[in-house]
């Protein structure tokens, strides 16, 4: 996680760094948001049994700020994190009421559609990693490689704020020979691992509001 967040801050100071040049126009901006996510399925580890079931996780709130740094008026690079906590939907014993963590650090770009002036559509996309993390268990947090795909609208306020309402669809990549996010511990642990195929899918509606400086 340390590692994770260095480099996470290395890219911001990076892409600060080329804001100087752009004295007379957009420099950067600030997006806090909220939002709802939804999707997301394990397959777990069943010993007893010998197959594998398949456990959703729960819908529920989440939470994050994009920042952005200025290439032209019209585009941007883009820092983006977002969070969740929520319940996996299982009755078994050792995974019913646990909570996983699920963490997006992602860096990219948007472009801008700036038709008129009371709404201007937006296309996002970006490459980074994903954190996974049980809540309760003891389990130890595990990062996987991830992108995203995102769009939506902004609503000007002003000449420097906006409102925004977008959607957003997260990738992860889940290696199929590899078990991880164990809940328990000893022989009773269970071990979530690949959902369908070998990825881990969500998506995301959000509100924010941007600050433009």
């Amino acid at each position: 996680m340390k590692k994770l967040t260095w480099m996470f801050a290395c890219a911001a100071t990076v892409l600060l760094g080329s804001a100087a040049a752009w004295a007379d126009k957009p420099t950067l901006e600030i997006t806090p948001f909220v939002g709802y996510r939804m999707g997301g399925q394990f397959d777990v580890n069943n010993p007893p049994t010998g197959y594998d079931d398949s456990v959703d996780l729960g819908d529920s709130g989440s939470w994050g700020v994009d920042f952005g740094i200025y290439r032209d008026p019209v585009s941007y690079y883009e820092l983006l994190y977002s969070q969740q906590s929520a319940e996996l939907d299982s009755n078994q014993p050792g995974l019913k009421g646990a909570d996983v963590k699920v963490e997006y650090f992602q860096l990219g770009g948007t472009l801008l559609y700036p038709y008129d002036n009371w709404l201007v559509p937006y296309l996002s996309l970006t490459i980074g990693a994903t954190r996974f993390d049980v809540q309760s268990g003891g389990s130890d947090s595990e990062t996987k490689f991830s992108g995203s795909l995102g769009g939506g609208l902004r609503i000007p306020v002003g000449a420097n704020f906006a409102l925004n309402f977008g959607l957003r669809g997260y990738l992860t990549a889940v290696d199929s020979d590899s078990q991880f996010i164990c809940v328990g511990s000893g022989g009773s642990a269970n071990c979530l691992i690949k959902s369908s195929g070998s990825a881990f899918f969500q998506g995301e509606a959000s509100l924010g509001f941007t600050a433009v400086f």
